[in-house]
């Protein structure tokens, strides 16, 4: 691990690691709380996770002070609940969150892909996994490059990217909506029975807690050069800088614009009945915006995929790049996409799919363990404010999984009957 970046290199990071294409899924959570839910979760997920990120920090910082700089989140799992936790909870957890994140990847970007071809070809015969399989190519050959500081300038590049098109799909959802293409019977109410509404409320803070996840913290603050004391501080404020600009207004103007009928990703609403609602250049800009940096957060998720393969296959007795350790390397990265690409071929599913990452993954790692290390680190009296809050945010963001959870399976089960293998959405 490559320890001599900024503080300006973390923020880069950070931002590419949860400003994502995730982010055009806000305006559907919407339709599944509402304007008081959505807004309200959507603020709380943010002041939930900058707190809980701050708190990761302060216990890397710690452990560093001590002497045991922990550059993995296993690391952390095992010196503050034990070996076995890291071994078959936290370290398993982490590696499905970024392996979902690099499925992910090849979906999104075969999305804006097709929607490009779609632009310009309404009725050409390639399907959604030729373009998914094409994204795979690209990722498999930036999956090649060799480490997480080596990412700082794509990193750079992204988080312009993310504002850019966040901009788009904010114009562009205002210019919709004053339009005559509006929708003519704009509804903000909630859809179907009460049992439906209910569920839909827990997937839709599924979604939101999603789009607010980094599963890499730790492995982002290891790139920073010692002392760290303060400079993951600095690089979260550019972060959420970002996530404001964007999430919000994405979420608040898709939503206002297309009501309860935006779609699981607001670019599907940009189209009626395969033509274009806005000029076919800024369609076309905003989805290659999205394709590039859909690429970028593929290649951050597979650091720590590839590093604990490497681990695993690696002699490291030999130098980095003799041919004992470039061969498996080549191998395992390449190997490792090619998987990624085929499941996201398979269940281009995006909505489901997030909502339960968001229920299993990213609410226990991002909104529980954090409080969880902080009082078992720093153990705060029993009548602080502090325990009294890390306990209560860990205890309800509990229940949030377990109906989360519920929530997600069901959906699924519903949407069963529509799930084909390789289908073209």
């Amino acid at each position: 691990m490559i320890c001599i970046g900024s503080w300006w290199h973390s923020g880069y990071h950070l931002t590419t690691s949860i400003v994502g294409p995730v982010l055009l899924t806000l305006p559907f959570s919407f339709t599944l709380m509402g304007w008081v839910g959505g807004v309200v979760w959507l603020t709380l997920a943010a002041l939930t996770t900058f707190y809980s990120y701050n708190l990761l920090s302060a216990v890397l910082e710690h452990h560093a002070h001590l002497g045991r700089r922990q550059l993995r989140f296993r690391d952390m799992a095992r010196d503050i609940l034990g070996p076995g936790w890291a071994k078959f909870y936290v370290g398993p957890l982490q590696f499905a969150i970024c392996f979902g994140a690099v499925i992910t990847g090849p979906l999104v970007g075969g999305l804006s892909l097709k929607y490009i071809y779609l632009l310009y070809n309404p009725h050409g015969p390639m399907k959604l996994y030729h373009f998914i399989t094409i994204c795979g190519g690209i990722t498999l050959v930036l999956a090649q490059i060799p480490s997480f500081h080596s990412l700082r300038h794509i990193n750079l590049i992204s988080l312009f990217l993310c504002m850019t098109y966040g901009t788009c799909i904010t114009v562009g959802s205002i210019y919709i909506g004053h339009s005559k293409n509006a929708p003519t019977t704009r509804s903000y109410s909630l859809k179907g029975p009460e049992i439906d509404q209910l569920f839909g409320l827990f997937n839709g803070i599924s979604i939101i807690s999603t789009a607010y996840a980094c599963g890499i913290i730790p492995e982002i603050q290891a790139t920073i050069a010692p002392p760290v004391k303060g400079k993951m501080l600095k690089g979260l404020c550019i972060c959420y800088f970002v996530i404001i600009t964007t999430f919000f207004s994405v979420s608040i103007s898709g939503y206002w614009a297309f009501g309860n009928k935006a779609q699981g990703t607001i670019l599907s609403n940009f189209m009626h009945e395969m033509k274009p609602l806005l000029p076919t250049w800024f369609l076309l800009m905003t989805n290659l915006f999205i394709l590039l940096q859909a690429m970028a957060v593929t290649v951050v998720y597979l650091q720590p995929t590839n590093e604990l393969l490497e681990n695993a296959f690696a002699d490291p007795k030999k130098g980095e790049f003799s041919v004992r350790n470039v061969v498996p390397r080549l191998l395992s990265r390449s190997l490792s996409v090619i998987i990624a690409t085929v499941l996201a071929a398979m269940l281009p599913f995006f909505g489901d799919i997030l909502a339960i990452f968001g229920a299993f993954g990213c609410i226990p790692l991002d909104f529980i363990l954090p409080m969880v290390f902080y009082n078992l680190t720093f153990k705060p009296s029993k009548t602080s404010l502090i325990f009294w809050l890390n306990t209560f945010i860990a205890s309800a963001s509990s229940v949030l999984v377990g109906v989360g959870a519920i929530a997600s399976v069901r959906q699924i089960v519903l949407d069963a009957k529509t799930y084909r293998l390789f289908a073209d959405v």
